[in-house]
């Protein structure tokens, strides 16, 4: 009875570290839909086979290391009208997510593209910050469309994907508030033949 009630505390102890990490520390993300291709691809509905890029998010990079930067891949809380709370990690962390029938799918992957004070602008297909036309060898295609210039504001981003006529994102929802950035994308760790750091 006590070496299984001292294995019962090592289970405890072990769970709540688990979970303390993947709130505060890491947490493992699953690549949806087409709006990253080719950087991810994402789980096709459409075909079992097509599971999705799998990614670890550090949650506490901006938190201890600095502000986001153009460039970097972030998952968001696309419900830009809706403050973050410790409630939201605890109801996305993966123990619970085991019991949810669907997905999470307000939480995106996206591109960094402009910082606080930033002026972006797209004129026809080519995106230009501050001016200067951005070279982005990392996009699907070229850009349909433009949208009028908009400065980033204090303590936002504003986000693309990469594969631009195929993604929800702040031309969308608008940019998006530091509280609103579960973290950044540090490695993809499946499949194995991609791993990649970010």
């Amino acid at each position: 009875m006590k070496e299984l009630f001292s294995w019962g505390k090592t289970i405890v102890f072990s769970l709540a570290i688990f979970i303390v990490i993947s709130i505060f520390v890491f947490q493992p993300y699953t690549v949806n839909g087409s709006s990253m291709e080719p950087t991810f691809i994402g789980t096709d509905p459409y075909d079992e086979e097509q599971k999705g890029d799998r990614v670890f998010v550090s949650k506490s990079s901006y938190k201890l290391f600095g502000e986001p930067k153009a460039g970097d891949i972030i998952v968001i809380d696309s419900r830009t009208y809706k403050p973050r709370t410790l409630v939201d990690e605890l109801k996305e962390h993966p123990l619970v997510a085991i019991f949810k029938e669907s997905p999470d799918n307000y939480k995106w992957i996206k591109r960094v593209i402009g910082e606080p004070g930033d002026r972006l602008e797209l004129k026809q297909g080519t995106l230009y910050r501050n001016g200067e036309e951005l070279n982005e060898d990392y996009i699907f295609e070229g850009m349909d469309g433009s949208f009028e210039a908009i400065t980033v504001p204090e303590d936002h981003v504003f986000v693309l994907g990469d594969n631009r006529n195929h993604s929800g994102d702040s031309r969308m929802i608008g940019t998006i508030p530091y509280e609103n950035i579960v973290g950044k994308v540090m490695v993809r760790y499946f499949p194995f033949n991609k791993l990649n750091l970010f």
